[in-house]
This record gives structure tokens, C-alpha cells and sequence, in this order.
């Protein structure tokens, strides 16, 4: 109304060169802080964007309780270990200083190389490796234990590949997610740090199968 436009032309002659001279400043600053942000939003995009293509599966790091929960399912376990979509490399780092040789595949390659420096770092880049890979185009047939941080969209396609690929005794953890047809042999933890773990000699009945095969042999 009429007060605010007396208020607009009274502001100007109040402030005089000193206005200019904050007004100068706050551009300045501004223009610090957008370049600022655009400098920070160029660092962050490789790590936010969707780590596999195929499905959006975007970059959202394991949780302490969610790498303890992990390690609970791996105990009593040994030989190699895989990381579906291993992030910053934190799940393979953790299985790593537990003895076991450990992998993770990451289609995004600066979580790639800031995986292989974190491995470096913490002293276990001789049991770990990195690579830079599609899930999809990956065959994950020799590894005894995998561990998968997925979302709903994914996880009826990618146990169709598991129960394809994987020998009888892997045990798969699944992270967040449960798989949609298999039961879990073990669950811990609540919420987002819910972990399942399923062993592949009981979803696919693998002990009938073996006394199939040798009962066909001996007849």
C-alpha cells in the first residue's frame, strides 16, 4: 500500500553511499556462494547418481548397524566374498579385515577409486578389489558369499541370476530389501538395518538334487 511504497522511497536516501557499498558486498557474497555450491554440487553428482543403470539405484551409504548386521550373517563363514553394488567399498572393507578376500562391483567410477583409497587406508588393499561393472553383465558363479544393497525394482530379476549362477553352498545377505520369493534363513536387525540372509542349498533343495544325481549314477 501506500506505506510501502513510502517505506521504498525512504530506504535510498537513508542508506546513501553506504547501501551501495552493502549491496556491492552482497553480490560479492552471493556469487561466492552460488560458485560455491556449484563446485560442491560437481564433487557430489558422481556419488548421488544412479550406480546401476538399469534400475535407478542411487548411492546411499551402509549404516554402521547395517555393516555390523552383515558381519553377524558372515560368521562362521570363509572363502570369497562379493559386494553387489559395493558403493565406497564399507561392506568389502569390513569383510576384508575378517579374513575374507573380498570384492565389490560399482558401475560409478569415483566410488570406485575412493574405495581403493579407503582399502589403501585402512590397510586392506591386498585383500580387496574394486571393479567398475554392470551387475548384470557380471557372472557371479565363483563367489561363496554376496552381499546385496538393492531396491524392490531389482531384486526379482537379480534372484533369478543368483539361483542361476551361484553354487550350492553361497549364502546371499540382502541389505534393506528382502528378495521376493526366497525365505531368509536368518534375519537380525530392525528397520533400514534389517539384514536377510539366505543359503542357496536350502532355497533350491540342492541336498535332493545331489541324492537324484548320485541314486542316477549308481543305477
Amino acid at each position: 500500500g501506500a506505506m510501502s511504497q513510502a517505506l521504498a522511497k525512504e530506504i535510498p536516501r537513508e542508506e546513501g553511499a553506504g547501501g551501495s557499498r552493502r549491496s556491492s558486498w552482497g553480490l560479492l557474497v552471493t556469487a561466492g556462494v552460488g560458485g560455491t555450491l556449484v563446485a560442491l554440487y560437481a564433487v557430489a553428482t558422481p556419488f548421488v547418481t544412479p550406480a546401476l543403470r538399469k534400475v535407478c539405484l542411487p548411492f546411499v551409504p551402509a549404516t554402521a548397524a547395517q555393516i555390523q548386521n552383515v558381519l553377524k550373517m558372515l560368521e562362521n563363514r570363509s572363502g570369497s566374498l562379493v559386494d553387489i553394488g559395493s558403493g565406497d567399498g564399507r561392506i568389502v572393507i569390513a569383510a576384508a579385515k575378517k579374513g575374507f578376500q573380498a570384492v565389490g562391483y560399482e558401475l560409478n567410477p569415483w566410488l570406485v577409486w575412493y574405495s581403493r583409497y579407503r582399502a589403501w587406508r585402512d590397510g586392506v588393499h591386498q585383500n580387496t578389489k574394486f571393479y567398475i561393472s554392470d551387475l548384470w553383465k557380471v557372472s557371479f558363479s565363483h563367489y561363496r558369499n554376496v552381499v546385496v544393497f538393492g531396491v524392490p525394482q531389482m531384486m526379482p530379476q537379480l534372484e533369478k541370476k543368483l539361483e542361476k549362477e551361484l553354487e550350492c553352498n553361497a549364502r546371499i545377505i540382502a541389505c534393506r530389501f528382502p528378495f521376493p520369493c526366497w525365505i531368509p534363513d536368518h534375519t537380525t536387525g530392525e528397520g533400514i538395518d534389517t539384514v536377510w540372509a539366505y543359503d542357496l542349498k536350502r532355497s533350491r533343495g540342492c541336498k535332493t538334487k545331489s541324492l537324484e544325481t548320485t541314486l542316477e549314477t549308481e543305477s
